[in-house]
């Protein structure tokens, strides 16, 4: 049954029976006609909150917005033409079960004139689905939700057109520089889901070990092998407009984009990433078996996130918690024209002020924040969602030099408006996190009662750059791109980074922690130094409300949308101030448990009155249960510490609060404050991690929990070796 469009959604009731199910539909019709008799009147108050109440039906299985796609797909074409689409079915939960559903399906496929293209079940998500063609006639009733076609069998849960990629540019070839001298390369700890690169580029010949499990790479043309050669190169060297060193190891990569960048037509996406990660991590050879980092700079443009898990997402979940791998995920790109109300014309735009400009873009993209959702599988739980930062390595002279479009933000960080919006799965925090996807200036594309714009091709003079395929016979060029795509290609260099830096200073402390414990800790880190940025926060909250400053949990609501946890400086997450100290922790608990880490307090902030804080990051991958409402089964937290007068901090409210940072599997905390701290010799705090009850069924494991603690006080020299000299082997010591 539907929900009310206040609340979630939808809405799902499980029925005992048929005949409990005629019986409710009954009163459903007599609560409709206001006769409802004594003893039924309480049903009143559940049918008040719904929309709609029906067996599921042609109407649930065919969405509007695919029904639109598909519309688009046939038109021009003949009544037998074959078009392709992916049917899911209803979960049965054995095989026996399931053979009679999907042979009933097949039937009538096959009665119609179409084909069984490929089929997939994987029980650990409850994804059972077909890859199918089927003659536009048919398709023509799926759109009519005609209960006599494919729509009205029984055993079908969704009709969707067939998953496509989200696509990159890259443009504005140029020549490269001069590499560096070449070191010996480590094993893979990072692994790249996506296309297939050009392997032999200068930049990337060493540094790529290709594993082309899926037959991809003899059609791919060279010249078009743009989003895996770009992610490679993002996360190899990083935007080579800032001239950072090479990763010290190789990464993995698995292509599963064929020619012109698209996934093989053949295949059901969900099938390509489930072969891809468990080839790596499972079975008797596993071939990237250290693998702990997954970068997935892909999306299904055609299934934005509406509220309801896609199974590529639940697919990602599963692995994660199964195999201990950190899910770096592109938010996407929605590159759709919009309006922007605020200016009449062009020359308006572009003459605006810089706040002007912001605040007109803000309230435009706030009206249409329904339009611009997460991509699948950006919506997953346990990995980490990155949207796009509006930042690059261009320099400044540079860029004004071959101004030609409109920056809209050009004095404030903030997401590109191509970058999606949150939030994820039961408004949990999305994007978690924003990093660099070049500074994406905007297009004035028409004129009317107001403007309409839409993104530009990144350029040398807006765009990070990357190694790029060879253009006009010219090989081993670079050029640029942008978007959420390539942050999410920065997170995963950056997690490697940490990595690194872990290894470095800890050696086999660090590198002998299973792999999901290392894996989540990277989390923990990463997410660590994020932070909204004051003057971003601050427009936010001015344009988009509310404007009462009581109802402070919307006003973070709007601003976690577009913002998640924050922006993350790469730099700044791997390395060490002498004026801050950073702590990580690593374990499990079992159910029900807590686990306590002393942190030291430095005694020089003691009696200083100028601004310090205090800040803890908890990363955890849960255990899920698809199909469920309980969904994300455990629950991690971080009680409020007893000592918060002691050091005079207290939550500051430009941060999520303690109920929107505790809906997925990142929850932080951030402790503010300019009065002197009271330290007293030898003071720690003590931070306990807890383990709430489980959400549904009891899980006996234990679950993997990562935490980074920071104590800051800008400008106070010697603090990180104050704490340093005091730190016992027992606890870990600051990053290094």
């Amino acid at each position: 049954m539907a929900a009310d469009e206040d609340k979630d959604p939808v809405a799902y009731l499980l029925m005992p029976d048929v005949a409990a199910l005629d019986q409710l539909e009954s009163l459903w019709q007599r609560w409709r006609r206001n006769e409802l008799v004594w003893g039924e009147t309480p049903w009143a108050k559940v049918f008040d909150l719904l929309r709609d109440l029906r067996p599921w039906g042609p109407a649930d299985r065919v969405q509007p917005n695919d029904a639109g796609i598909l519309a688009e797909e046939i038109e021009g074409l003949g009544e037998s033409d074959l078009v392709r689409l992916e049917l899911e079915l209803v979960f049965r939960d054995n095989d026996r079960r399931a053979n009679e559903p999907e042979r009933q399906v097949s039937t009538s496929v096959v009665a119609s004139g179409g084909r069984i293209v490929a089929r997939s079940r994987i029980e650990d998500i409850a994804y059972h689905a077909l890859l199918v063609d089927l003659p536009v006639w048919a398709v023509r009733q799926i759109i009519n939700q005609d209960p006599a076609g494919i729509a009205g069998l029984d055993p079908l849960q969704y009709i969707r057109p067939q998953s496509i990629a989200t696509t990159i540019a890259v443009a504005d070839a140029d020549e490269p520089e001069p590499g560096r001298a070449h070191t010996e390369l480590g094993s893979p700890i990072l692994a790249l889901i996506d296309g297939v690169p050009v392997a032999a580029h200068p930049l990337l010949a060493r540094h790529l070990i290709v594993d082309d499990a899926f037959g991809l790479e003899p059609n791919a043309l060279v010249a078009r092998r743009l989003h895996g050669t770009a992610m490679a190169s993002l996360i190899v060297h990083g935007d080579r407009n800032r001239d950072g060193p090479a990763l010290p190891r190789q990464i993995h990569v698995v292509p599963v984009l064929g020619n012109e960048d698209r996934f093989p037509d053949d295949r059901l996406v969900i099938d390509l990433i489930y072969l891809a990660v468990s080839s790596m991590r499972d079975g008797p050879e596993p071939t990237a078996p250290n693998v702990l980092i997954v970068n997935l700079s892909l999306g299904n443009p055609r299934r934005p996130f509406q509220g309801q898990l896609s199974a590529w997402a639940r697919l990602l979940d599963r692995l994660a918690y199964r195999f201990g791998i950190l899910f770096l995920v592109s938010a996407g790109n929605n590159v759709e024209t919009f309006g922007v109300p605020g200016f009449a014309t062009s020359i308006e735009f572009e003459g605006a002020d810089p706040q002007t400009r912001a605040t007109n873009m803000v309230r435009a993209l706030g009206d249409i924040v329904a339009d611009r959702r997460l991509f699948s599988p950006a919506e997953t739980v346990n990995g980490v969602t990155i949207g796009a930062c509006n930042e690059d390595g261009i320099d400044p002279a540079a860029r004004q030099a071959a101004r030609v479009n409109v920056d809209p933000y050009p004095a404030m960080r903030l997401p590109n408006p191509s970058s999606t919006l949150g939030p994820g799965y039961a408004r949990s925090v999305k994007p978690d996190l924003l990093m660099p996807g070049a500074r994406e200036m905007l297009q004035v594309v028409r004129t009317h009662d107001h403007i309409d714009v839409r993104p530009a091709t990144p350029s040398r003079a807006a765009g990070l750059k990357v190694a790029a395929p060879p253009v006009g016979g010219r090989e081993g060029i670079d050029g640029y791109t942008g978007g959420t795509s390539a942050a999410a290609a920065l997170a995963s260099r950056t997690c490697h980074r940490i990595h690194d830096a872990l290894e470095a200073e800890y050696g086999e402390t660090f590198t002998s922690l299973p792999s999901a414990q290392r894996a989540v800790l990277l989390k923990a880190l990463f997410a660590h130094p994020a932070r909204w940025p004051d003057d971003s926060a601050a427009l936010l909250r001015g344009v988009l409300g509310p404007a009462n400053n009581r109802l402070h949990a919307q006003q973070k609501d709007n601003i976690r949308r577009f913002l998640g946890y924050g922006a993350v400086d790469g730099d700044e997450a791997v390395a060490c101030a002498e004026d801050r100290a950073t702590f990580w922790a690593a374990g499990t608990l079992q159910p029900n448990k807590i686990a306590t880490i002393p942190v030291p307090v430095p005694a020089v902030m003691g009696g200083l009155a100028r601004p310090h804080s205090l800040s803890a990051t908890l990363a955890w991958f849960t255990p899920v249960s698809p199909g469920r409402k309980q969904y994300r089964t455990c629950r991690l937290k971080i009680l409020e510490p007893d000592v918060l007068d002691r050091l005079a901090v207290k939550a500051h409210g430009d941060q999520p609060d303690m109920n929107q940072t505790n809906r997925g599997t990142l929850y932080t905390r951030c402790w503010r404050g300019e009065r002197a701290p009271v330290v007293g010799a030898d003071m720690t705090i003590s931070l306990t991690v807890q383990r709430d009850p489980d959400q549904g069924d009891v899980i006996d494991e234990p679950i993997p929990y990562g935490l980074a603690v920071s104590i800051a006080m800008p400008g106070l020299v010697g603090l990180y070796q104050d704490v340093r000299q005091r730190l016992q082997p027992e606890i870990r010591q600051p990053i290094r």
